[in-house]
C-alpha cells in the first residue's frame, strides 16, 4: 500500500473488511504514509473506505469500523431504491431527512452509492426488487441525482458494462460474465462515442450527462446545508443547498407546476439536466428566477428525466464560484471523518 501510495495513489477500499478485526485494519492504516506530496500537497492521508454490509441486524455492526476509515452504507442504495419504485408505498417525500434520520451512519463515516459491483447483479445487500442500475436508467438518474444534490455521505459513482441478464427464479445465472471482450477474451477497448457515452458493451454511467453534470452541481454548492425543502406530500419534491443550488425531482403520473422558493439570486438559469450552458444560451431547458428567489418550475412527468437542477455556475448573470480543492482531512475523536466534495471530470 505504501508503494502505491509513493507513485500516486490517493486512497483504497478495502474489500470484506467486515471480516477483519477492526484493530487489524486500524493497526495496518496507522502504517501508511503520507500521500505523494507532488500531487496532493503536504500533510495528506490516503482516503480509505471499507466493504462494510449492514442493514441494521446484523452480528458485526458498521460502528466498529469507523473512526479510522469511511464504510459502505448499503442501506443508501436499498432504501433509496425502494423510495423511487414506490415499494411498500414509499414515497419521495419520505427523503426529507435521508440519511441519520433513517437510523444510517453518520454522513462523515459513510460512503454512499446507488449500485454496486455485487448488488447490481444481485448479490450482496439490497436485491433486484430494490437496487436501481442502469438497466433501469430513468429512475437510476433520478437517483444518482439525488445523491449528488443531497449533503449525506461521501458519494461515489458507479461505471459499468453491460452482460445478456438471464433472471431465473430471481437470480441471474448470467451473473458471471465479465466485461465486454473478443473470441479470445481479450478485454475491449472502450468505444466513445461523440456525445461522450460509451459503446460496444461499455456502460460508462458516469459520462452520462445527467450524471456528470449533477457531479459539478455537487462541487458548486459544496457544504452548504439543505434549505426551500418542498413537497407536495407524495413524489414530488425540490430543494435548495443554501443558495447556490436548486432542484426538483416529478416521480408522479402527472405533472410538478408550481412557484418554488429556490433560495437562488435573480437571473436565467441553464438546467444542468437537460442540457447546459453554451456562452450565453443554454442548450436545454432554462429557468428565470425573480428578485424575491421565486421561479415558476415546471416538471413534466413525460420527459425522459423528470427533473430539472440549477445551479450558479450555470447562471447567464451573476457571481460564479471556484470549484473547491481541499482533500480529505485525518479522522478527529470529535468529528470524525470530513469531506469537502471535490471532483475533477
Amino acid at each position: 500500500m505504501n508503494k502505491l501510495i509513493e507513485i500516486g495513489v490517493a486512497g483504497f477500499r478495502v474489500d470484506a473488511a467486515k471480516h477483519m478485526w477492526p484493530a487489524d485494519l486500524q493497526a495496518i492504516y496507522g502504517r501508511l504514509n503520507n500521500l505523494n506530496e507532488v500531487a496532493f500537497g503536504s500533510g495528506k492521508k490516503p482516503l480509505i473506505y471499507q466493504e462494510v454490509i449492514d442493514l441494521g441486524g446484523e452480528a458485526i455492526k458498521s460502528d466498529e469500523y469507523v473512526g479510522f476509515g469511511r464504510i459502505t452504507e448499503f442501506r443508501f442504495g436499498m432504501n433509496l431504491g425502494n423510495v423511487i419504485r414506490k415499494n411498500n408505498n414509499q414515497k419521495l417525500k419520505y427523503l426529507r431527512n435521508f440519511g441519520e434520520g433513517w437510523a444510517f451512519q453518520s454522513g462523515n463515516n459513510a460512503l454512499t452509492f446507488v449500485d454496486n459491483h455485487d448488488n447490481q447483479r444481485g448479490h450482496g445487500a439490497g436485491g433486484y426488487g430494490s437496487i436501481l442500475t442502469h438497466r433501469q436508467s430513468r429512475m437510476y438518474k433520478m437517483a444518482v441525482a439525488f445523491m449528488l444534490a443531497w449533503p449525506y455521505g461521501l458519494p461515489r459513482v458507479m461505471s459499468s458494462f453491460s452482460w445478456p441478464e438471464h433472471i431465473v427464479n430471481g437470480k441471474d445465472i448470467n451473473d458471471w460474465i465479465g466485461p465486454p471482450h473478443d473470441e479470445n477474451y481479450n478485454i475491449k477497448s472502450v468505444k466513445r462515442n461523440s456525445d461522450l457515452t460509451c459503446g460496444d458493451g461499455w456502460v460508462c454511467e458516469h459520462r452520462w450527462r445527467q450524471i456528470f453534470s449533477m457531479v459539478k452541481f455537487r462541487n458548486v454548492v459544496g457544504f452548504d446545508g439543505v434549505a426551500n425543502w418542498w413537497d407536495n406530500d407524495n413524489n414530488q419534491i425540490a430543494f435548495s443547498r443554501g443558495n447556490k443550488g436548486f432542484i426538483a425531482i416529478n416521480n408522479e403520473d402527472h405533472q410538478l407546476n408550481q412557484s418554488l422558493q429556490t433560495g437562488l439570486p435573480q437571473g436565467t438559469y441553464c438546467d444542468v439536466i437537460s442540457g447546459n450552458k453554451d456562452g450565453n444560451r443554454c442548450t436545454g431547458r432554462s429557468i428565470q428566477v425573480g428578485g424575491d428567489g421565486r421561479a415558476q418550475i415546471q416538471v413534466d412527468n413525460s420527459w425522459e428525466d423528470p427533473m430539472i437542477a440549477i445551479h450558479i455556475e450555470n447562471g447567464k448573470i451573476g457571481t460564479t464560484l471556484k470549484s473547491c480543492n481541499v482533500q480529505e482531512s485525518a479522522p478527529s475523536s470529535s468529528s470524525g471523518w470530513r469531506f469537502r466534495p471535490c471532483f475533477h471530470m
